[in-house]
């Protein structure tokens, strides 16, 4: 995994920045690629490079990497799990490759097919590619958004980087925020959603999106175009154990694909299901696997009894590896999360982002550089048990004709949100709510994301055709939001231990066979006995998730694991968050964004009112790093 930064400037003229400035904002990327590191530089154009070594870990795989004929350039953060396949086409069409380096055949399938490359590329990544003949930039991002990569439009040039702060760090940019995504945070926890960030005029490449940049002109004109879209649900009558066995195989080939590496290999377990999954397949192919947990030895995290690392014990027995904990303790949690916010520069997504980094650090202390996790599976084959009964019942009553003023985008934000809308116009100061122009961009956002998940999830209904609402397209906006941003939590808190995390469940070729399969095998809510016509679905009974995943699953691994809720590296923040109260009222950020009426209540009893002062707080700590 690597660490990309570039400026590129319009033809003739040169970068507002010279080479030593080039290295110093790459090197603000040093976590990400403690290895290697190279520059390159044509004409307008700098391109700079982090390299954690994964694949030929010599130096002729170092990048930048340039074609043979020197026209394109390209830098590159990812794995390609069609490596081989792609490498055969190519040489049947004449290539001939330097390296085993998977750098080198995205670089020559680009040069080759173009745009039209994108989609034959199956894995994880975020690439630019400079044309030095047309003077043209590529930016693009993998199918679900594993790989992050953003990027500035300037006057005269443009600036993209796997994280924000090498951009914001960059002299004539600079870090101001973007009131509607600090708004937007505070209800939904995500530091990007769609194309926007926290800093303004900083953005993001959305997932399976990519950016033509034609630098030819007067003025940078960026294109923006979606290259890869999710099939509609296909055969609706296929049986549960039909379902099963496609889901096994698809799971296994996945599995087997992301192992390859040339660097110590390892996986996350937590004793749940998905976890549990992927390293039961890894370990049928690694006799030495290494399995990690993290957790808490105390209380309990948002309900959920606090049990990950009795369940990883459990699993790890099981199935026969060397199994390891990394224990996240008060003091421990109180030092990372104010160290992750000052190194990453954004604020966290949720508080299990400190547990992830904590076991990174642990498995990269240990001599692992590659670690499998199972992010990916909940969103795909809905395993999220509270938010589908809730979609459900909402359905339900839009039939007998409640809700019908609601859109279900703004009751996925309304349902899912940490301060919700309304509360959040009470704690915002007039001068915020002005600015964050009272959330109208984000309930237009989540709009047109669940209009796009319902055009996806129906067959017959072109993109941007009016939602008919479903429990598949509220399965299909749990991809596009929550994933997202749990793949993005991943790759920021592993990345910052210098580990490449891997997520063979957030795969294209796993989401196309998982978003083809009907609702009937993945989740069934269950239903009230003689209940009247508005209220059909039973809230207190349990019901089945991730039907087809467990089903596959049965009897290879332990029932326990099998049958257990939901509880993903679960911390009792609650009872944590009182230490880094005090940023509240520290901090001038925060008196600008909340009232003082806010303040004091919410950093009078942190742990009674979390909801509100996990978001906070964060707001609070981002703001000092930047502004005070």
């Amino acid at each position: 995994m690597c660490g990309l930064f570039g400026v590129v400037a319009l033809s003739g003229r040169a970068p507002s920045i010279d080479e030593r400035e080039a290295l110093r904002l790459r090197d603000l990327l040093t976590h990400r690629g403690p290895d290697a590191a190279g520059i390159w530089r044509a004409g307008p154009a700098i391109l700079a490079h982090r390299r954690l070594s994964v694949i030929e870990p010599g130096a002729g795989a170092n990048q930048p990497m340039t074609t043979p004929d020197g026209r394109f350039a390209i830098v590159y953060n990812g794995e390609l799990y069609n490596d081989a396949d792609l490498r055969r086409d190519l040489e049947s069409r004449g290539a001939r490759f330097q390296t085993r380096c998977d750098t080198e055949t995205v670089l020559l399938a680009l040069a080759h097919w173009g745009m039209d490359a994108l989609p034959r590329m199956r894995g994880m990544f975020a690439l630019g590619l400079y044309d030095t003949r047309l003077g043209t930039l590529t930016l693009a991002r993998d199918p679900l958004g594993v790989k992050p990569l953003y990027f500035h439009t300037g006057p005269h040039e443009i600036t993209f980087a796997s994280e924000p702060g090498p951009i914001v760090a960059h002299p004539r940019i600079g870090a101001r925020p973007n009131w509607r995504m600090v708004s937007a945070y505070l209800t939904t926890i995500r530091t990007v959603l769609g194309n926007d960030t926290m800093f303004e005029g900083v953005h993001a490449l959305g997932p399976g999106q990519a950016a033509q940049c034609d630098l030819s002109g007067a003025a940078p004109v960026v294109r923006l175009l979606d290259y890869w879209r999710s099939p509609s649900i296909g055969d609706d009558s296929i049986s549960e154990s039909d379902a099963a066995r496609v889901v096994r195989d698809r799971v296994d080939e996945s599995v087997h694909a992301h192992l390859r590496s040339d660097v110590p290999t390892c996986a996350l377990l937590s004793g749940g299901l998905d976890s549990t999954v992927i390293a039961s397949l890894a370990r049928r192919e690694m006799a030495d696997l290494r399995t990690y947990c993290a957790g808490a030895r105390e209380g309990a995290a948002m309900g959920a009894p606090d049990n990950d690392l009795f369940f990883a014990r459990l699993a790890a027995r099981q199935i026969g590896t060397k199994h390891a904990e990394a224990v996240v303790h008060r003091e421990l949690f109180a030092e990372v999360w104010p160290a992750m916010i000052a190194r990453l520069g954004v604020p966290l997504s949720t508080p299990n982002e400190t547990a992830i980094y904590t076991v990174a650090s642990r498995l990269r202390a240990d001599g692992c550089v590659v670690t499998l996790s199972g992010e990916g599976a909940d969103e795909l084959f809905a395993g999220y048990a509270a938010p589908m009964i809730s979609a459900a019942r909402f359905l339900e009553a839009r039939l007998h004709g409640e809700h019908e003023g609601v859109h279900p985008g703004l009751f996925e934000l309304e349902s899912n949100a940490w301060m919700s809308p309304s509360i959040k116009a009470a704690a915002l100061t007039d001068a915020a709510r002005r600015r964050a122009d009272d959330d109208r961009w984000l309930r237009d956002f989540y709009t047109a994301e669940f209009d796009r998940s319902a055009a996806e999830a129906l067959s017959d209904a072109p993109l941007g055709a009016p939602a008919k609402p479903s429990l598949d397209a509220h399965l299909r906006m749990q991809r596009r939001i929550n994933l997202t941003g749990l793949l993005q939590r991943l790759d920021t808190a592993t990345m910052l231990a210098g580990v490449e995390g891997r997520t063979p469940f957030a795969d294209a070729v796993v989401a196309a066979l998982a978003d083809s399969l009907p609702m009937a095998v993945k989740f069934e809510a269950p239903v009230l006995a003689g209940a009247g016509a508005h209220s059909p679905v039973d809230p207190d009974a349990p019901p089945r998730t991730k039907i087809a995943l467990r089903e596959a699953f049965r009897g290879a691994i332990p029932d326990e694991v099998i049958d257990r809720p939901k509880a993903s590296f679960p911390l009792p923040f609650q009872s944590w968050i009182a230490d880094h109260a005090p940023a509240l009222r520290r901090s001038s950020f925060a008196r600008e964004l909340f009232t003082e009426a806010a303040i004091e209540t919410v950093g009078a009893q942190p742990e009674n009112a979390w909801q509100f002062a996990w978001p906070m707080i964060n707001a609070a700590m981002w703001g000092e790093r930047w502004w005070g």
